[in-house]
Order: C-alpha cells, then sequence, then structure tokens
C-alpha cells in the first residue's frame, strides 16, 4: 500500500499548523508589546524624575514625583559645549544623553557638523537652588548613569545618585547606595586657581580633607575607575556654561561690595556733613546771642 501522499499531507499540515501558530503568537506578541509601550515609557519617565529630584534631596515616591518635579524644578535649559543656551524648541528633560554623547564623538572625529546639546535642571527646594546634570558613561560590565546637583556656585556639590546595569553586587553595585552618594556632598569640582578637576574615587588615601576626592569602593575598582570617568567626561561638557555662570556670580558679587562701599562713604559724607552742619548752626546762635547781649 502507497502511503507517501498521506505522509505528504500531514508534513504539509505541519507546517501550515506552525507557522499559523508562530504568525499569531508574533501578532500577540506585538500587540501587546504596543499595548505596554505607553506604560512602559511612563516608567522610565518617573524613574528618571525620581532621580533628579533624588540628586536634590527631595524625596519622592511613584504617585507624587510628577507634581513633584513640577514644583520644584523651575527651570530646564539645554546648553552646548561652548556654554550657550540653546533655544531649539526640544524638550530639555527629553534629550536623549546617549545620543549627544554618540553625535559629540562623530563631532570630534569629523564625521558630523551638528553641535551635540546638554540638559539641566534648576530645583529650588528648602531656599536652595540647584543646578542638576546628568552623567552617564560605562562600568566593568555596563552602563553608569546618574544626576549630580551643584549648589549655585556651580562648584559645590550638593548631592548625587547613581545607577548601573550589571555590576558586581555587593561591589561595584555599591554605586547605586546612598551612604555611597552621601560622600559627594560638599566635594568641589574647580580647584583654588578656577581649573575644572571633577571629583574621583581615590584608593587607600583618607579623602576627608580632600575637596575633590571620594573614598573609592572595596572591591569595586574598575567600577570605581569608570565612575570617575564618567562624572568627568560628563560633567566637562557643562565646564564653559559654569564658568561663565561663576564670572557673573563674581563680577556681582564684586558689584555688590562696590555698591557696599559707595554707600558706606557716601554714609560717612553725609555723617560728616550734618556734623559740619550743626556746628555750623551752634555758631550762629552763639553769635546771636552775642549780638542780642551787646545790644
Amino acid at each position: 500500500m502507497n502511503t507517501q501522499p498521506a505522509i505528504m499531507f500531514s508534513n504539509r499540515y505541519i507546517f501550515i499548523y506552525a507557522t499559523v501558530l508562530v504568525i499569531a503568537i508574533a501578532a500577540v506578541l506585538s500587540t501587546t508589546a504596543k499595548f505596554l509601550q505607553p506604560f512602559q515609557e511612563r516608567n522610565i519617565r518617573i524613574a528618571k524624575i525620581q532621580d533628579i529630584l533624588t540628586s536634590a534631596g527631595i524625596e519622592s515616591t511613584r504617585a507624587n514625583a510628577e507634581d513633584l518635579f513640577d514644583k520644584h524644578i523651575v527651570a530646564q535649559k539645554t546648553i552646548n559645549r561652548h556654554g550657550k543656551i540653546i533655544n531649539d524648541g526640544r524638550n530639555p528633560f527629553d534629550v536623549n544623553l546617549s545620543d549627544e554623547l554618540r553625535r559629540l564623538r562623530d563631532l570630534e572625529a569629523g564625521r558630523t557638523s551638528e553641535e551635540p546639546v546638554f540638559p539641566l535642571f534648576i530645583s529650588e527646594f528648602n531656599n536652595q537652588r540647584l543646578n542638576i546634570v546628568p552623567v552617564l558613561g560605562r562600568g566593568l560590565w555596563g552602563p553608569l548613569w546618574g544626576y549630580v546637583a551643584l549648589k549655585n556656585d556651580f562648584n559645590t556639590i550638593a548631592g548625587v545618585v547613581f545607577d548601573h546595569q550589571g555590576e558586581t553586587p555587593g561591589l561595584g553595585s555599591q554605586v547605586a547606595e546612598s551612604w555611597f552618594h552621601q560622600q559627594f556632598v560638599g566635594k568641589q569640582v574647580f580647584d583654588n586657581n578656577e581649573n575644572f578637576v571633577s571629583v574621583r574615587l581615590i584608593k587607600g588615601t583618607p579623602t576627608a580633607n580632600n575637596p575633590h576626592g571620594v573614598d573609592a569602593l572595596s572591591g569595586g575598582t574598575i567600577t570605581g575607575d569608570g565612575l570617575s570617568e564618567t562624572i568627568r567626561l560628563s560633567l566637562e561638557n557643562y565646564v564653559p556654561y559654569f564658568r561663565n555662570q561663576r564670572r557673573e556670580i563674581i563680577e556681582a558679587e564684586a558689584r555688590r561690595i562696590e555698591e557696599i562701599r559707595l554707600a558706606e562713604e557716601q554714609r560717612v559724607q553725609d555723617s560728616i556733613g550734618a556734623a559740619e552742619a550743626e556746628q555750623r548752626a551752634r555758631y550762629l546762635r552763639w553769635r546771636q546771642q552775642q549780638q542780642q547781649a551787646e545790644e
């Protein structure tokens, strides 16, 4: 008996069935991905908002993060590598730092003429105004990212937040710990000669009296070195802007001191003038009394 047609029919049936099943599963997965995409994008947005707020010392939850962001982030800017504020219609929050750093590398290599831009967020909380910038780089096993908040002197760190993807648990993963972040508070990114020196992790040397050093991670040397480079290379893109702002602050302080000096000089002159006027008035009264006595 010839069974070949039955076998062919069976194979064809299996192939068609498998093909239809794969297409159906792919359609379900694609539909599910499209359905979940807005939720995933919102989760990413909320996590980003919370990181920005945390660097500024503002505690938040997923429920209130957006409200706190709208309340305390009072300005957002995009800045080019020359320190100029760029108003190109883009929302600074939506600037993809990874894309901008790639564009910077392409620009430096001569592969593009398009200038990258970098976002900056300004917060006001507890009577303190902070300038928050993102950082992005690589650790041992994957990317490192976070935010650095500078005081309004554009030099002193008020807060940081860092996170990672895949660093060794208990070692490099410590970059995400709050106790580690606290070490950066009060450190400075410029030296006394106005040179940008950033902040770096230092191994084996106490850093309490070092304004530019933070204790390295125990057992996480490569991750720590990567974080130091992440901070330095990311902040370098803002240095011209920081210097412009610091120059304005210094000039404004000089003007304030000069105004105080001039006001004090005027007060002294007014005081001297008032004393001389009073002395002359007493003399005139005395002369008048003398004349009346002679009469």
